[in-house]
């Protein structure tokens, strides 16, 4: 076959480009699936308590991730400001992925245990209260507005399901875990369990 009658012919083209895409991400990504790195979780990593399970979602909801990376990236400038560089292990039970190389705002794959829970609401009620050159936006809705855990079982199940495909030895949640979910979360503000999120992350590289 020419290259003229690829040129000229713009279906044949098309579907020869989406071939070679095809081909090249599979080359890519298949192999993730095999390698252990990708697939175990990291040293002290471990699946999502019900409240901050709610929590994640929460800064999902908010569109945290678009101002706020969680990849430290392996460089001097990064690891002196933040910590360890982050591995694929402690994102094993992150669907979707919160990878990425974007900020507006500090990266917060290192954040938890850094400040207190204390500054962590007043920093969400108004971030200019203790960092006053922040752009941040205030989020004053997430202190009056309360869990009712309905949901988080069935979030539960899902996230089993997810985590199940891609991550042969970690943990799930069993049945015991799904039946105390609503206890667990209702009454909570989602400011707490967001809170409760943030204090999370990244404690387990304190062990590496």
């Amino acid at each position: 076959m020419s290259h003229e009658v690829v040129e000229k012919n713009v279906g044949l083209l098309a579907i020869l480009v989406i071939l070679v895409i095809s081909v090249g991400g599979l080359v890519e990504i298949v192999p993730l699936f095999f390698l252990t790195e990708t697939t175990t979780p990291a040293p002290g990593v471990h699946k999502y308590s019900a409240l901050r399970l709610e929590g994640r979602d929460i800064y999902i909801r908010e569109g945290c991730y678009n101002c706020h990376s969680q990849m430290i990236r392996p460089f001097r400038a990064e690891t002196e400001r933040y910590g360890h560089y982050s591995l694929a292990g402690e994102s094993v039970y992150d669907h979707p992925f919160q990878w990425g190389s974007k900020r507006t705002g500090p990266d917060i794959a290192r954040v938890g245990g850094r400040y207190s829970d204390d500054w962590h609401y007043v920093h969400l009620d108004n971030p200019r209260d203790v960092v006053p050159e922040s752009n941040m936006p205030s989020y004053p809705w997430l202190a009056e507005a309360t869990l009712t855990g309905d949901e988080t079982a069935t979030k539960m199940k899902m996230l089993n399901i997810a985590v199940g495909a891609t991550c042969p030895t970690c943990e799930l949640y069993s049945e015991q875990d799904m039946a105390n979910a609503q206890k667990e979360v209702a009454g909570k503000t989602e400011a707490e369990a967001l809170v409760a999120y943030l204090q999370g992350l990244g404690l387990a590289s304190k062990q590496w």
